[in-house]
This record gives C-alpha cells, structure tokens and sequence, in this order.
C-alpha cells in the first residue's frame, strides 16, 4: 500500500507552499482554528508561527485531526507565478474546492470564543477566583436538531452551551430564566443568558454550568478534555438512564426493602473517561 499517494483533503491539498505565512487556518471536522499570530498553547507552538511551519506530529488540539483536514480561512495572497510555473493541481483546486462559508456552528463558538476573551481581558484577570493557568474556548461546538451545542471554557467557569434553533421565540425569555433541556443522554437543567446591550453577534443561549471556579484544572488541556467529554455525554444516548432501565429487567424489591435509587443524573455524569476522573475534587 506504500504506492498509493496519499490524499490530502484541506484547501491546499497538502501543499504548504501554497499557503502564505499570515494564513489563518480552520479544522473542518470541530472547526477548530489556528491562527498563526497566537500559535497553539497546547501544542506549546510559539505565537507568529506559521501552520507551514508545524511539525509533522502536529494535530488538531481540538478533535485530534490531521493537518491535511484544515482548510484556508484567510490569508495574504502569494506573490504570482511566472506564466507557465503554476502548479498543475491550480485548476483542480479551484474547481474542488468553493469559497469556505463557516456554519453557524463554527461562527457561534468564534463569537463565544470573542465575547469571552473581551471579559477576560478587560475585567476579569487578577480576580481571586481566576484560575490564571487556563483561557478562553470553545470546544466541540456542533449542530444537534437544528441547534447548535458545545461546551465554553473560561478561566472562571466551564459551561455547556445551547443555541436555539433558528427562529426559536425568545421574545418572552428573560436573562436568568431556567428550564428543562432534552438529549439523548437525559434532561438536564440550563439557565438562560442573554448579554445586555444586544450583543449582535451573541445572541441569547442556554448554559449548564459544570465547573466554577475552575481551581480543579491545572493546565488548559485537561480543561478541554474534559470539555469534549462533556459534549460526548450529553449527546450520547448510552448514558440515558432511562434507555438503561428499559432494557434491563431489574427484580421486584422485596417487602420491607426499600426501592432502588434511581440512577445520577446530575450535571457531572456526563463527564466520562480519564478526563473527568482527574480532575474531581480529592476527598
């Protein structure tokens, strides 16, 4: 199999001389964006650190994709070629690959993501309840029934985050408001935000908090694995306790004994996996 060539399947087919040094670059499997003014914390790439620079070893933070899965968000265009001297996948390019439209998905997290970083920059560094190890992100945003669902972390707090689906009347919600969500995992209570002074690019959303203060976590990788995590639970129906219980036939409680507890629902059951166990609070 070591003849086959290999398939490259972001907008610049594997090629980073086509991509200029200022490109920033999007995943187009969590959306997930590299920017080369920041370079990546987590992969302790310094900042001005071009993606055609990246070691080979580098993935996706985010969902652990491959370089070839990120595609040109923006970019300074490269100096023209001498007529004759382009390469011969140019035209295939352009006609494969369309101008990249990010989806409301990708566009929310990056609003979160803008929001969020604001607040922290201007109002919250320094507070006591800062965790100053960490900073603000967006993780696993994704599209569930019309709407859009991930999870936000922040140096102060990390919270499952629920877009309405588009048209939803929010005309009677009021900032604070709680109420039911439901997914496949279960139904889990989320508190209504909406931002003062009708941010355009933000607008009202559900959250669930999960962690606040964020003391647990010690570096900004933990946080966001167990972010993921989050995301995962909720939207995978294997954690429902319900589905469990129907599926399984229990014995009938004998008399005088008192009947099963039913199985935790709470907000951190959704936190599976190594992720969500080293980050609990030591007894």
């Amino acid at each position: 199999m070591s003849g086959l060539t290999p398939r490259f399947e972001g907008s610049y087919l594997g090629d980073t001389a086509r991509l200029a040094d200022d490109a920033v670059m999007e995943c187009k499997i969590c959306w997930s964006v590299y920017d080369p003014a920041e370079g990546c914390e987590v992969w302790q790439v310094p900042p001005h650190t071009p993606f055609s620079s990246l070691p080979d070893y580098w993935r996706c933070p985010t969902c652990d994709g491959a370089k070839e899965q990120f595609m040109v968000v923006s970019a300074s265009p490269l100096p023209s070629m001498p007529a004759g001297e382009a390469p011969a996948s140019t035209a295939a390019l352009a006609q494969e690959q369309p101008r990249h439209t990010p989806d409301p998905a990708s566009s929310f997290a990056r609003a979160l993501e803008d929001v969020f970083a604001d607040i922290y920059a201007s109002k919250m560094r320094g507070l006591p309840f800062v965790n100053e190890a960490l900073n603000v992100k967006a993780v696993g945003f994704c599209s569930f029934e019309g709407q859009v669902v991930g999870a936000l972390v922040t140096p102060w707090f990390m919270n499952l985050i629920v877009l309405p689906a588009a048209g939803a009347d929010w005309s009677g919600v009021i900032s604070g408001r709680k109420k039911l969500l439901d997914f496949p995992s279960g139904s889990y209570e989320f508190t209504a935000a909406l931002r003062d002074g009708g941010v355009e690019a933000l607008p009202g959303y559900w959250a669930c908090s999960l962690f606040s203060p964020m003391f647990n976590f010690t570096t900004m990788l933990q946080a966001v694995d167990t972010a993921q995590a989050a995301v995962r639970g909720l939207l995978d129906p294997a954690l429902n306790p319900q589905a469990s219980v129907a599926h399984t036939s229990a014995p009938a409680p004998q008399a005088g004994q008192p009947p099963a507890e039913k199985p935790d629902m709470g907000r951190r059951s959704l936190l599976v996996g190594q992720s969500a166990r080293r980050t609990e609070p030591q007894a």
